[in-house]
């Protein structure tokens, strides 16, 4: 548990200790989560008037910042990510060229309507459910700001839940979904939490917000693993066959029938001589290019995506993995933009 959550923890038992009324406290977290919405519905709405403003745009990938950590099982360093990303993408050791050649200094690109303020409502007192429900609510303001799509900065795995609901209410929809990571994170609650990030595609399936949801890069899967998946109908890739698996998979068609595709990739699908920088090192992962030609080759239309559980705190090899997390932010932002 985070310093500033235990904080907020103690704030509010002090608070109630010495009677405080429930409705004064409730109309504060209010004033904050109303305040926070604002700034993103704003910011959304400039950057979506100067796009339509310079027309010719479909879509253009918009980032938003989810500094999440708590529900992390291990390590909570991805609370962190959001601006160290940010700082590689624009960092000058590189160009701001992505590998198909779209310029992410264009707007009709990438835009950036900042961060939702996790700690600063979580040190309110708001619990997770709340906190779940402002995150879909962040996610829809930007949707609501055509022709922006939601590009999000994790944070822990956690955050594709709200995330992908926000998604598929707002398009009236399930959506299918490719999920990049090491593990499947579909137990039903674990360690207790629901909300826990190696819960997260339980919740998204149980809500029916995913027709298809295919898992690639599997390599540290359980028992419940196996039988969430099987009674999800989750298509799950495991490392030991990508190699038989790899034709499908580097020419993949999603989305007929349904209202687009959601990509959502947790660093740790890379093997860790790639990207160190995670919570949960699992050997034996993808390449980079592996994971590049996966999302170049890939026939969908991309309605969102998230990119999750970059580290900053193992990040000890020259902000390696950060340049990882960013350039896979770049190519998203691609894939996305049209």
């Amino acid at each position: 548990m985070s310093t500033i959550w235990r904080r907020g923890i103690h704030y509010l038992e002090r608070l109630k200790a010495a009677n405080i009324p429930n409705e004064l406290i409730e109309n504060g977290q209010n004033r904050v989560i109303d305040a926070s919405l604002t700034l993103i519905r704003e910011r959304a709405k400039l950057k979506a008037e100067l796009l339509r403003a310079l027309g010719g745009v479909v879509a253009s990938a918009s980032l938003l910042g989810v500094p999440l950590g708590h529900n992390s099982s291990f390590l909570q360093g991805p609370a962190f990510a959001p601006p160290r990303i940010r700082e590689a993408i624009w960092c000058d050791s590189t160009n701001s060229t992505t590998e198909e050649g779209k310029e992410l200094h264009d707007p009709r690109v990438l835009t950036d309507v900042g961060d939702v303020p996790v700690q600063e409502i979580r040190d309110c007192g708001v619990n997770d459910d709340r906190l779940m429900s402002v995150i879909s609510d962040s996610v829809k303001l930007v949707m609501e700001e055509a022709p922006l799509r939601p590009l999000v900065l994790g944070g822990d795995h956690s955050i594709s839940f709200p995330v992908v609901r926000a998604v598929s209410e707002k398009l009236g929809g399930p959506v299918d979904i490719l999920h990049l990571d090491a593990h499947p994170d579909i137990y039903h609650s674990f360690e207790g939490n629901k909300y826990s990030h190696a819960s997260s595609f339980a919740r998204i399936m149980e809500g029916g917000y995913a027709r298809r949801l295919l898992q690639v890069g599997i390599r540290s899967i359980t028992k419940e693993g196996r039988e969430q998946g099987k009674r999800f109908g989750v298509e799950q890739y495991e490392m030991r066959t990508f190699s038989r698996d790899r034709e499908l998979l580097e020419n993949l068609k999603l989305g007929e029938g349904v209202k687009g595709v959601y990509i959502s990739i947790d660093v740790d699908c890379l093997d860790p001589a790639f990207a160190p920088g995670v919570s949960h090192i699992e050997p034996g992962g993808l390449t980079f290019r592996d994971v590049l030609n996966i999302l170049h080759n890939l026939q969908a239309d991309v309605v969102a995506a998230d990119v999750v559980e970059f580290n900053p705190q193992r990040d000890t090899v020259d902000g390696m993995t950060g340049m990882v997390a960013a350039k896979l932010v770049r190519e998203l932002a691609a894939k996305i933009s049209k």
